[in-house]
């Protein structure tokens, strides 16, 4: 597995570059986001950390970038700043996870191998084709509709794709976040709601779809027909 890592501490990037060189990782640094964009489209890379406050291109702006150009790959925020704030925007963008600093090198690895043992099943835990009138591609994850084409990332694909394996039932906030984000806190609860919004919009070219929310419960898609 290839690894971005994007850090413009050199003494920390050089150890943490070591770390996960050691535990088995290929590893791509760059000293800012600028740097990280052109290492990010030269070569293949399979998930991104990102430090956020960065000269040139900080964290956030390089995310969106590489969303741009690949909206499926996971993305790990590093932050020195414990502030709901900075997590927010970093889980809007559709981050994976966020590490706040300092935090031991093995938290890393650990987290980086949930996501990519997450992300490496998604294709085969996408196992409906259709929503409603809705098509799903698994291969390209497109949700496509008679108006409409909608690019998703792997974890909009996995949401959708588990909201209908159970649609008509209501399904618990806690077992969504266990199950596909891999543990259940405040701000993956947080991320959780974005894609369920993006969801909804998604949905709406199917009038015979609604997804529900049940307050102090979870979700409920429910198809009319």
């Amino acid at each position: 597995m290839n690894i971005l890592l994007v850090e413009d501490e050199f003494d920390f990037q050089k150890i943490l570059a070591e770390y996960l060189v050691m535990s088995g990782f290929n590893v791509f640094t760059a000293n800012h986001g600028k740097d990280g964009l052109e290492v990010f489209r030269n070569n293949h890379i399979d998930i991104c950390i990102l430090d956020i406050m960065m000269p040139v291109m900080d964290g956030f702006s390089l995310a969106e970038k590489l969303r741009e150009m690949d909206p499926s790959i996971p993305i790990i925020f590093l932050t020195a700043k414990n502030q709901k704030e900075d997590k927010h925007r970093g889980l809007r963008l559709g981050a994976d996870d966020y590490i706040t600093k300092p935090f031991e090198a093995e938290e890393l690895v650990l987290r980086i191998n949930n996501i990519l043992r997450r992300t490496s099943t998604d294709s085969e835990s996408i196992s409906v084709n259709s929503i409603g009138k809705l098509k799903l591609n698994r291969e390209e994850l497109k949700l496509i509709s008679d108006a409409n084409e909608y690019q998703l990332t792997i974890k909009e694909a996995e949401l959708l794709s588990f909201l209908a394996l159970n649609k008509n039932q209501v399904i618990q906030r806690e077992k969504i976040l266990n199950q596909l984000w891999g543990k259940s806190d405040y701000f993956m609860g947080r991320s959780m709601d974005v894609f369920i919004s993006r969801i909804r919009k998604y949905l709406q070219d199917d009038p015979d779809l609604s997804l529900e929310t049940i307050r102090g419960v979870g979700y409920i898609l429910r198809e009319l027909s």
